[in-house]
């Protein structure tokens, strides 16, 4: 799968007439290094089909404050600002445009429509559940991991589906987090908006051998696997709390 991607990445910066990029020293072959945030942005945009776009960044010297206007803001560097996030796109001429001007920019995914959505928790009640899941033989879809927070991604889904689902349910726990219609997902390998780096704890699969279309479960086979994760702690407790 990561030579299929690595192939069509390359034919996209040909095509739009980048740079090859650089071959890897021997002593990073087969290490895992992570691509550059412009051939993330690729990817998703014109391999994966997902609307993306540029957020706003740091700024300061010692990059640790937002370039957005509040002073106060919560997720330095990791939000829609200038474009809005209206303007996510999966055209990759104009990805390229953006990178090429703020090559550190992170990678924004505008969630919901046509695009993925995910359901959000704490990193270690997330390792937690996905230990459980993986035993239970669940088929989970793409993990998208940061120190604070996994998200898991699941298939497109509306508000008003989503309404639906959780008004059924007796409890669902607080510290679930809901991206969808509207929302944004931070990708990999952007910068953590509280330090640290974002990862794949579990890379995008295809849904079946000899398949381009991703693999994504239902937000409604996620949602009742954690909450029935959650609901089972001893003394009524939530194993999915911070």
């Amino acid at each position: 799968m990561r030579e299929i991607l690595g192939r069509r990445l390359q034919r996209l910066r040909d095509r739009l007439k980048f740079p090859r990029a650089a071959p890897r020293p021997a002593s990073e072959a087969g290490a895992g290094v992570a691509p550059s945030l412009l051939d993330a942005a690729l990817t998703c945009a014109a391999v994966r089909h997902w609307p993306v776009l540029p957020g706003v960044g740091r700024a300061g010297a010692d990059s640790r404050r937002c370039a957005c206007p509040d002073p106060d803001c919560v997720v330095p560097g990791a939000h829609p600002f200038d474009p809005g996030l209206l303007a996510a796109t999966t055209d990759a001429r104009m990805v390229a445009w953006w990178w090429g001007r703020r090559p550190t920019a992170p990678v924004l995914l505008a969630t919901g429509g046509a695009a993925p959505c995910a359901v959000s928790l704490p990193a270690k009640a997330a390792a937690r559940a996905v230990v459980r899941l993986d035993a239970q033989g669940m088929r989970l879809g793409p993990i998208v991991a940061t120190p604070t927070r996994w998200s898991l991604l699941v298939a497109p889904y509306s508000l008003e589906r989503l309404g639906e689902l959780l008004y059924a349910k007796d409890h669902v726990p607080s510290s679930l987090r809901f991206h969808g219609e509207g929302g944004y997902l931070l990708l990999p390998p952007s910068p953590a908006s509280g330090g640290g780096q974002v990862r794949w704890e579990r890379e995008p699969e295809p849904r079946r051998a000899g398949s381009e279309e991703l693999w994504l479960p239902e937000v409604e086979t996620v949602v009742d696997a954690l909450v029935e994760a959650s609901s089972s702690a001893p003394g009524g407790g939530s194993r999915l709390a911070y």
